[in-house]
């Protein structure tokens, strides 16, 4: 086994550990492989392994690299996880199953645009920046239910679920505990939460979605 087939087989036994102890069905949360900043070369080995769902950080790497890459694999599932650019949206729309941080009110009505134009329907997750960080895209928790319901009724787009990357040097119990506390309240089923350091945590607070990287690819 290579090292990247051992560290994937860690991860997937870790969630399925902490899918018990959370007294979740096995299989609830969905394993979002972060292959940021990875060529296709270190990615090959976990598709060939079965791994089909995988996020990355920025439009113009992820179209170098996954167009080839899922001609071969035909059923693998892409996450934009990073910020998204207004004028990126459109390639987004094209290359992406589901975009993970729309963050603000001109993304919303550009994606709403760009998706009745190409006919396309990429899942939505509104990314929360739950420790109100200055430098950190997101937003405000005190604004989210509100957005999401701006996303619907006044874009016209549906909203899958919610995402946030709490702050680095605090407990991320209490933020996962928020992002769930405001999906409740916003009437949304999804939640994209915990990286490689805290994904059993985020578990335990209900995430739906973890994306885990170096765990699984190493340091870059």
């Amino acid at each position: 086994m290579t090292d990247t087939l051992e560290r994937l087989e860690t991860v997937r036994n870790r969630i399925a550990a902490a899918e018990r102890e959370a007294k979740r069905a096995a299989g609830s949360v969905t394993l979002v492989a972060v292959s940021k900043t990875f060529d296709a070369g270190a990615i090959r080995p976990a598709l060939e392994a079965g791994q089909r769902v995988f996020g990355e950080n920025r439009v113009q790497e992820a179209q170098g690299k996954w167009p080839a890459l899922r001609e071969e694999f035909l059923d693998t599932e892409l996450h934009l996880i990073g910020p998204l650019q207004s004028n990126k949206a459109k390639e987004a729309v094209a290359l992406f199953d589901v975009i993970e941080s729309v963050d603000r009110e001109k993304i919303a009505a550009e994606l709403a645009k760009e998706m009745r134009k190409q006919g396309k329907s990429p899942r939505l997750y509104i990314q929360v920046n739950t420790g109100s960080e200055p430098q950190k895209a997101g937003v405000e928790p005190k604004e989210t239910v509100a957005f999401v319901a701006r996303c619907r009724e006044v874009h016209g787009i549906e909203v899958e679920g919610l995402m946030c990357i709490p702050p680095a040097d605090e407990n991320p119990g209490p933020h996962f505990a928020l992002l769930e506390k405001l999906a409740r309240q916003a009437g949304v089923e999804k939640l994209s939460m915990g990286m490689s350091a805290d994904y059993e945590l985020a578990i335990a607070f209900g995430a739906t979605c973890v994306r885990v990287g170096s765990a699984i690819f190493g340091s870059r």
